[in-house]
């Protein structure tokens, strides 16, 4: 990948991050426009969630994802505790959150940010051995950075569920 020559993972975008008020409304709309069709996440586990570096395991988010190709889009409905999509929605209402990124070492990355001035906001741990990451890069350009390390087993494994 490209960050072993020191790059940062941000070059192929595999997921856009959508956040939306009501789940079922919001795959019923994009799959009569031909998008989908939608598969909600069940019981995806995601463990040690965190939010600004303090430990959120109140938080829940219905997750669902379909296929754009390559890319995958990933609706998220917040549904209990406090969140990066819940404050986004909070803010500016339904509408593109994040991008994510897929990376072999998400703390490499962390490292690699934090030196560049940007802080974590939001991560979690995937079962299995993977974790994901929220950057806080929306101040310019109103998106946020996720970096996503997929469990070893499972390679092509999506986001934060």
């Amino acid at each position: 990948m490209a960050e072993k020559d020191g790059v940062l993972p941000f070059a192929k975008v595999f997921q856009i991050g959508v956040m939306v008020r009501d789940m079922d409304a919001a795959m019923a709309y994009y799959e009569s426009l031909g998008i989908g069709p939608f598969k909600e996440r069940q019981g995806v586990g995601v463990t040690e969630r965190t939010l600004y570096g303090k430990p959120a395991d109140d938080m829940r988010l219905r997750v669902s994802t379909a296929s754009l190709g390559p890319v995958e889009i990933e609706l998220m409905q917040p549904v209990a505790g406090q969140s990066i999509p819940a404050e986004y929605l909070d803010r500016h209402g339904e509408g593109i959150n994040h991008l994510a990124f897929r990376t072999e070492d998400c703390q490499a990355v962390v490292r690699a940010m934090q030196a560049k001035g940007f802080r974590v906001i939001m991560g979690g741990r995937i079962p299995g051995g993977g974790e994901f990451v929220y950057f806080d890069t929306d101040k310019t350009g109103g998106v946020v950075f996720e970096v996503v390390q997929p469990p070893p087993a499972t390679p092509s494994a999506g986001g934060t569920g």
